[in-house]
């Protein structure tokens, strides 16, 4: 037979074959179709095919003619293959797709782009994966047909199929092939109340209303969390996430340089409970995904998990994606914009079909959010941290004990704390006995904090050599001119007498101090005088001079106290704070700026504006003893 006539006579049975596969593919499409019969059929087409292909082209003269005979083949196998009515896959030996038809793509909800080069049981469940492969193995090395059931993971959810598997020798291939024909399984678990058909385009449409929704349910959570506390922000995170969009979620973050698992979150059920607690202690090796996708800062996406061990394994080495039943993952960085602090790692078992570049995008953003609270959160850790060490400088470390008298003191940190800097108090001996002091900066920040510890070591140093709280407020005020803040403060100089104290105070524009008689009487003090760093020339101090008889109490405050407002901004008030300091008159001293502290906490709604400072000095019956003192930061 001539070359020609050997093309002609390859186009004639193209043609033949194309009848009888619309006739199959008629058959098909009928309701009560046997599946078998059809996936033997369509494996006898390609036989046929390959067998045809295998007597030709034997003794071709011409290139020319070899290149039309080729294309001829080509043409025949093409029309076999694709237009086949069951999916079907080429299968290299190794169990590689090689080339799918368009029921094949149709069935896994994939192109046959994505399909090709990747193995085909990694498109098979955990429990039909394995068999799968054996199955392949056997097919090439016997010649004999076997048929299996699978459950596929497909784009759409999981698809139960019966797989015939036939080996066949194609021309100019150095091996044989396997072919894979699928059908739907006679053999389906009781199927349940069918769902109602529902268009394509409005299932895609809900798809991306429901990835906007989480999107925007976790970003308002993170914005909500006014702790700012790392760990809440990613278990919560964790658990959004695994709960609308994964079976499994596992977190690392950075720490000391390696990264070191946070949190594995995965269904609820008595086993896998188990798994996840073992799962947070197997920490991302050198080798694994989560350690790639950090030292890269590259998103990775794998459809179809083609190396269970990709995220590692655990102490027995088993692993993590077998031991989870894994089939589709997504690990992402947890990138701020500056660095990348971890990796955020997803994955499913099929049920919900292989994630897609739509759950790459949407979990890269879900990441960023999450990363972005942890970065601030730290930075909002550190500045407390450093705050708390500004303040306890700015703060004496201990009360030292006056001789016959007790003393407490009360720092309270405001709850909308805008930085450091606030209320100072000190307690420090003089050159005729103790001074006492207590101040405001205005403002807070690095500045006042500059200002505070200024006006505070001036006052107590200065008065260790002066006991005039007038005379040493004045030179404070000279040192705190460019400043440009100011300070309201109070000095008391305090002088023992055989019974009681003598008192000199000195007022530079603070809120007057208040005297507190053993006998109920109480009697608020003059105050006065021109805050510290605003005038040289006009400055003036207000000064007032009493004693102090055993019982009595002197109670200085900064004006946080009077000034806390509530939710309606009424004031706090100067009556409120008489009305308590006469409850606790006869009461410990300690009870008396604890008691202040509690009503101005419950009056606010917890919501305290400004810090707040108090030191309470009450004369004891005893006035050769040592002084109980009490002090305390909140």
């Amino acid at each position: 037979m001539s070359d020609q006539q050997e093309t002609q006579s390859l186009l004639q049975e193209t043609a033949k074959v194309k009848i009888r596969l619309s006739e199959l593919r008629s058959a098909a499409a009928l309701p009560d179709a046997d599946p078998g019969p059809l996936l033997d059929a369509a494996l006898v087409e390609l036989e046929l095919a390959v067998a045809a292909l295998g007597s030709t082209g034997e003794d071709r003269a011409t290139a020319e003619a070899r290149s039309e005979a080729a294309e001829s083949e080509r043409r025949m196998l093409r029309t076999v293959f694709q237009d086949a009515p069951v999916p079907l896959f080429l299968l290299e030996r190794d169990g590689t797709v090689r080339r799918v038809n368009r029921q094949a793509g149709a069935l896994l909800g994939s192109s046959a782009g994505y399909l090709t080069g990747k193995p085909f049981p990694v498109f098979c469940d955990m429990a039909t994966r394995a068999a799968v492969g054996s199955h392949i193995a056997g097919v090439f090395h016997s010649g004999q047909r076997r048929r299996t059931r699978v459950r596929f993971l497909s784009k759409h959810g999981p698809v139960f199929a019966d797989v015939t598997l036939a080996r066949i020798w194609v021309s100019g291939e150095p091996e044989p092939l396997v072919v894979a024909a699928t059908a739907p399984s006679t053999r389906e678990p009781a199927a349940q109340e069918p769902a109602p058909e529902v268009p394509a385009t409005d299932d895609a449409v809900a798809t991306v209303v429901h990835r906007m929704d989480v999107l925007a349910t976790a970003t308002g959570m993170l914005l909500e969390d006014d702790s700012l506390t790392e760990s809440v922000a990613v278990r919560r995170s964790a658990r959004l996430i695994a709960a609308e969009l994964a079976d499994w979620v596992i977190i690392d973050l950075e720490q000391n340089g390696a990264l070191r698992r946070q949190v594995v979150i995965g269904p609820e059920d008595e086993r896998r409970t188990q798994i996840a607690r073992m799962l947070e202690n197997v920490h991302p090796g050198s080798g694994s995904l989560p350690a790639l996708v950090y030292d890269s800062g590259q998103s990775v996406l794998q459809a179809h998990i083609e190396d269970l061990r990709t995220l590692g394994t655990t102490q027995g080495d088993l692993p993590v994606c077998g031991l989870i039943e894994a089939s589709s993952l997504i690990c992402v960085p947890l990138d701020d914009g500056e660095r990348t602090l971890g990796t955020l790692t997803l994955t499913v078992s099929g049920e919900q079909g292989p994630f897609d570049l739509m759950d790459l995008g949407l979990l890269e953003r879900l990441a960023r959010n999450l990363a972005l609270v942890i970065r601030t959160g730290r930075r909002y850790r550190r500045r407390m941290e450093v705050t708390e060490r500004l303040r306890a400088g700015l703060l004496p470390r201990e009360l030292p004990a006056i001789p016959g008298t007790e003393v407490s003191a009360r720092y309270v940190v405001a709850t909308r704390d805008g930085g450091f800097g606030g209320d100072f108090y000190d307690v420090f001996p003089t050159a005729a006995g103790w001074g006492v002091a207590l101040g405001d900066v205005c403002g807070k920040g690095e500045d006042a904090t500059a200002v505070n510890a200024g006006a505070r070591h001036g006052i107590r140093i200065l008065g260790r050599w002066n006991a005039k709280p007038d005379e040493v407020l004045s030179m404070v005020n000279e040192t705190l001119l460019d400043q440009e803040r100011f300070v309201t403060a109070v000095m008391a100089c305090v002088e023992p007498r055989d019974e009681g104290l003598a008192v000199m105070i000195g007022s530079a524009g603070h809120p007057p101090a208040v005297l507190i008689r053993r006998d109920g009487l109480i009697r608020t003090l003059s105050g006065g005088g021109i805050p510290l760093g605003l005038f040289a020339d006009d400055f003036e101090v207000g000064v007032e001079s009493l004693d102090l008889e055993p019982g009595d109490t002197l109670f200085l405050y900064s004006d946080g106290v009077v000034e806390s407002s509530d939710a309606q901004r009424d004031r706090f008030g100067h009556e409120r704070l008489i009305e308590i300091l006469a409850a606790h008159a006869a009461g410990p001293i300690a009870d008396m700026p604890l008691a202040v502290e509690h009503a101005l906490i419950e009056f606010c709604g917890g919501e305290l504006r400004d810090d707040v400072s108090m030191l309470a000095l009450r004369v004891t019956a005893d006035t050769g003893g040592r002084t109980a003192v009490s002090g305390s930061a909140v």
